[in-house]
């Protein structure tokens, strides 16, 4: 029987929450891929640590926030908070099984075959070791240490998020009976492993700091004797919540006071070295608050995001991937001749493979350029050394009309984008600080120059963050344009992000929070229509994430008609491929490899037109509803050219992707007598 296309109809949608860890997982296959550089797949590792302690500070602390306020809420699976806090730990506690397995059996290894040893067991250490390390721990260590005791006089102290930590149990040797209970940080501002004199070999040998405080044990308690040390770990809930529509105080001095509260969450889960005593555990879990399935034991080393120190050994290139050497498109421009190639026609730049360094010339010149009169721009997120932020403030000092549109509440970059936002003031840039009640996570530039004919507009529009640090990892699309149609567009977007005026509907560019959700249903729903009277028709979408109901429903119905539809969906998929009767047509692929999959593209064949746009919005709920975004149609024909071969490419790989069923199964297509295509390595050609 046929499932009915309703929005509470549970058995069509995946777990938001699950198909994330899902992803993780995926990740987590890059660091047991022998085909990826050992300090590469190292740092595969460190990501999905990264990522899971993100994922627990924010939608785990919701979803538990809403159990303890007692919601009985069900997700887009129909499980409750307490019923999906459940899932979570059961998939997670797997997840980190898996991350130390791949640590401790493969990854330890293979750096070890490779010149970098890390000695975790005191058995290892040779001779002069020791006496190394007791010169280290008296010069380095001692000083900033701070040993904790917890009793009635001594409250359990609030220890940081994400901070490594010793728990003790001591016994005082005046008193044989009394069982202490003590605490130590492991200081985050030394390095976490420290390295050992060389032993006459190549080989270079590590010791982790923990250690290295455990064997100076009966300097911070004297008199004591150490009955067991046990390492840990603690995650606190780091999500910032604003109400902007009922706070006085202007928005930057709101988001500076959460960010200070952000320390003060509560804890949301411990991990703890698996060898701790059943005492230690519950200790540790009743003083915070937690449940038994809160609390994760971890087999070989706690806090694995530290190993990402490895990948920036010096003299270790070989054992990472080989850079590409990205195209610049202004490289054989004069600078003075960047508006004018513009003008020649839309220039698309695919990211990381063309260089971002392209717009941060336009950004150059134009902050010298006595023609431009004014430059508008939102940033998301930027490195804090961007020269994006110099040019900026060049350009204001120079008497050029500035204004940026900064997001201060683009998660754990509040502080960062606080500081330069600060600067760019004190230059006579006009900062506006976001939007009340919404996110600007649009990517946009507009630069306006006046020319000998009139006024002209040129623009710049992302899938991506201006960021030159991450535009060397993330795939995205981006272009530059001078078309009317589009600059005027986005100069009026501009000033309504700007000013009280109502957002338009444009005839090109579409905007939530207003008309990008119902411009995408219509885009689906005509190929549907087109598919019902028996001609051709294709839908691709390729983004981060796919969650929105209405899209998912939208999908359904445009394949039950035999639309056929690929998506590229690189983290959290809630569709369900391949039901009979309703996803037959659906294809779902997730590609993780080296570069982190960012762009949003999608196409419609629309009878042949084959349209293509390009986005800075996922399709989830928060996008459409609770942000400033923009999809933007891409006009120049060898531009959609290019576009359409990216695709193809995409769509071929047979390395990287994994496909989806409607069990919620990710595998490896089959190959038999293919060539191998590795997308993101092809695309380096294209």
């Amino acid at each position: 029987m046929t499932l009915e296309l309703r929005e509470d109809n549970l058995e069509l949608f995946f777990d938001r929450e699950l198909s994330w860890l899902d992803f993780n997982f995926r990740v987590l296959e890059e660091a047991k891929d022998h085909s990826n550089p050992i300090l590469e797949r190292l740092k595969f590792l460190c990501i999905t640590e990264s990522n899971l302690d993100e994922f627990y500070m924010v939608r785990v602390a919701g979803i538990r926030e809403m159990m303890l306020a007692g919601a009985e809420e069900k997700g887009l699976s129909g499980l409750k908070p307490q019923e999906v806090l459940l899932e979570i730990s059961l998939k997670a506690k797997n997840l980190i099984k898996e991350q130390q397995n791949t640590l401790k059996h493969d990854i330890l290894p293979e750096l070890k075959k490779n010149g970098i040893t890390i000695i975790q067991d005191t058995s290892q250490l040779l001779n002069g070791d020791v006496q190394f390390l007791k010169i280290y721990y008296k010069e380095e260590v001692s000083g900033v240490l701070t040993p904790l005791a917890v009793d009635p006089a001594h409250p359990f102290p609030h220890l940081l998020n994400k901070t490594l930590n010793l728990a003790l149990t001591l016994q005082d040797n005046s008193d044989r009976d009394k069982i202490l209970f003590a605490l130590v940080q492991v200081p985050s501002v030394l390095p976490r492993f420290v390295e050992l004199p060389s032993n006459g070999t190549s080989e270079r040998r590590f010791f982790p700091l923990e250690k290295i405080i455990e064997l100076h044990f009966s300097d911070l308690f004297y008199g004591m004797q150490v009955k067991e040390i046990s390492a840990f770990k603690i995650v606190r809930d780091a999500d910032i919540s604003i109400r902007e529509d009922n706070f006085t105080s202007d928005l930057l001095t709101v988001v500076k006071k959460e960010i200070k509260n952000r320390i003060w969450g509560n804890a949301v889960r411990l991990d703890i070295i698996s060898s701790s005593s059943a005492y230690i555990c519950s200790t540790l879990r009743d003083l915070l608050g937690l449940q038994e399935y809160e609390v994760f034991n971890v087999d070989n080393i706690l806090n694995t995001t530290d190993l990402m120190y490895f990948y920036g050994l010096s003299d270790t290139n070989h054992l990472k991937f080989t850079p590409i050497q990205p195209k610049n498109f202004f490289a054989n421009i004069s600078l003075d001749k960047i508006f004018q190639q513009i003008r020649k026609g839309d220039i698309l730049l695919h990211h990381p493979y063309d260089s971002f360094q392209a717009v941060e010339d336009i950004l150059k010149f134009a902050s010298q350029d006595p023609k431009v009169l004014a430059i508008k721009m939102t940033l998301y997120r930027t490195s804090g050394d961007s020269p994006i932020i110099q040019y900026l403030q060049q350009a204001a000092e120079n008497g050029k009309q500035v204004t940026v549109l900064v997001e201060l509440k683009a998660r754990f970059d509040e502080e960062r984008n606080i500081m330069w936002s600060q600067r760019l003031e004190d230059s006579g840039v006009h900062v506006v600080y976001g939007v009340v009640g919404l996110k600007i996570h649009c990517k946009l530039l507009l630069i306006v120059r006046r020319e000998s004919d009139r006024l002209r507009r040129y623009a710049h529009l992302s899938t991506g963050n201006y960021n030159p640090i991450t535009a060397k990892y993330y795939t995205d699309l981006s272009l530059f344009t001078q078309a009317q149609e589009i600059t005027e567009e986005v100069g009026a977007l501009f000033n309504v992000m700007t000013s009280f005026s109502e957002m338009p509907n444009f005839q090109y560019i579409k905007a939530a929070p207003k008309y990008l959700h119902s411009a995408l249903l219509k885009l689906i729903q005509n190929e549907t229509e087109i598919a019902k009277k028996g001609k051709p028709s294709y839908i691709f979408m390729k983004m981060n994430a796919l969650v929105d109901k209405q899209i998912i429903l939208a999908l359904y119905e445009a394949s039950q008609v035999g639309v056929k539809i690929d998506l590229v969906i690189r983290g959290i998929c809630c569709l369900k491929p391949g039901i009979p009767g309703i996803s037959e047509n659906i294809t779902v692929r997730s590609i993780v490899g080296r570069f982190l999959e960012h762009s949003r593209v999608f196409l419609f064949e629309n009878k042949g037109k084959r349209d293509i746009y390009l986005s800075s919005a996922d399709c989830m709920p928060r996008n459409f509803f609770k942000r400033i975004e923009a999809l933007f149609p891409v006009l120049d024909k060898s531009n959609k050219a290019r576009i359409e071969k990216i695709i193809s490419i995409i769509l071929s790989d047979n390395v990287k992707a994994r496909f989806l069923d409607h069990n919620g199964i990710y595998s490896k297509p089959k190959v038999i007598d293919q060539k191998l295509v590795d997308s993101q390595i092809e695309l380096a050609k294209v």
